[in-house]
């Protein structure tokens, strides 16, 4: 009986595996052209969820009046307060291009957390520190909740190291090393092409849970420090991949930059945390053993589609 149910949880997963997004947010793209002053045009660019309109609704700054796809704002342009009706649901964002008559564009980013956005009538950003912070950092933590293999790779280094002090180096290498390519990538110090990076990350998860699994002491088991810091290295380049789909401001950008990965780490913590509470309600369960080891090859075997999959993309 267990082995069929094992048997089940791993084909359940690998279906899963099939249809779940692995850490990539879900973006809903709009683009707002000004086409005379005061006059814009706008549309939803094409998506593979199907069409976007029936499921978010934009809502104009007040002054703004919208007829089909054409939007009248009058003389003072479009000023006041956007907002992206369903944001949060369907869609975990949705980024707004806008391309004013000047010649300039900006792109703002709405999603549950931050669902409004102020426009001044021009390419200028004129949000204050506290107000971008507040922004990036919920960002951050919806990115890392959202994103499935970076969780699973977090949970990994849990089923490898266990909850004692060495957990406390091994998330701490973890942080330093994607905080470190993050940076480097957001302000355009180091590109990856996206397709080798998303392969790497499902072959992280891949490795972590073999190591696990593993009864001997292997280097992982050793050193789990050095190898959430190698992987930290590669993950950070996925953390970047996102942010630069979602766009940095061009004032306080470092501020912008700081406060997601500070999201970015409040998500990570949160899991651990939730990681924690479960392991003390069934740490006294006669046949956690058989849960943990169901448990890893789950993972693995997500981790492992995504890797054929990933590396498959790569030469198609």
């Amino acid at each position: 009986m267990m082995r069929r149910c094992l048997n089940g949880l791993l084909v359940g997963l690998a279906l899963l595996a099939s249809t779940a997004s692995a850490h990539e947010m879900s973006m809903a793209e709009m683009q707002v052209r000004e086409m005379a002053p005061g006059e814009f045009l706008w549309q939803w660019t094409a998506s593979e969820k199907g069409a976007v309109a029936d499921v978010l609704k934009p809502i104009w700054p007040e002054g703004c009046q919208a007829e089909l796809n054409v939007l009248h704002c009058g003389k003072l342009g479009m000023q006041g307060t956007l907002s992206v009706e369903g944001v949060g649901k369907a869609y975990s964002a949705a980024l707004v291009k806008v391309f004013w008559l000047d010649g300039q564009s900006r792109v703002y980013t709405l999603t549950a957390g931050q669902p409004t956005v102020h426009l001044y009538g021009s390419a200028e950003d004129r949000r204050g520190m506290g107000e971008i912070a507040t922004a990036y950092v919920a960002l951050g933590v919806e990115h890392i909740l959202g994103g499935i293999d970076h969780l699973l790779f977090v949970v990994g280094l849990l089923f490898l190291v266990g909850f004692n002090r060495r957990l406390l180096w091994t998330i701490t290498a973890f942080t330093v090393a994607h905080s470190l390519t993050l940076a480097l990538s957001a302000l355009g110090l180091l590109a990856l092409r996206s397709p080798p990076v998303e392969a790497l990350i499902a072959l992280s998860i891949v490795l972590v849970v073999v190591e696990a699994l593993h009864r001997k002491q292997t280097i992982a088991k050793r050193w789990p420090a050095l190898v959430a810091f190698l992987f930290g290295l590669v993950h950070g380049l996925g953390f970047a991949g996102a942010l630069k789909e979602i766009g940095l401001p061009e004032s306080h950008l470092l501020i912008a930059l700081l406060t997601f990965n500070v999201g970015v780490e409040i998500g990570q913590l949160m899991t651990v945390a939730a990681a924690w509470a479960l392991w003390r309600a069934v740490s006294r369960w006669p046949s956690v053993s058989l849960a943990r080891t169901a448990a890893l090859y789950g993972i693995g075997t997500m981790a492992a589609f995504w890797a054929w999959s990933r590396v498959a993309a790569i030469f198609a």
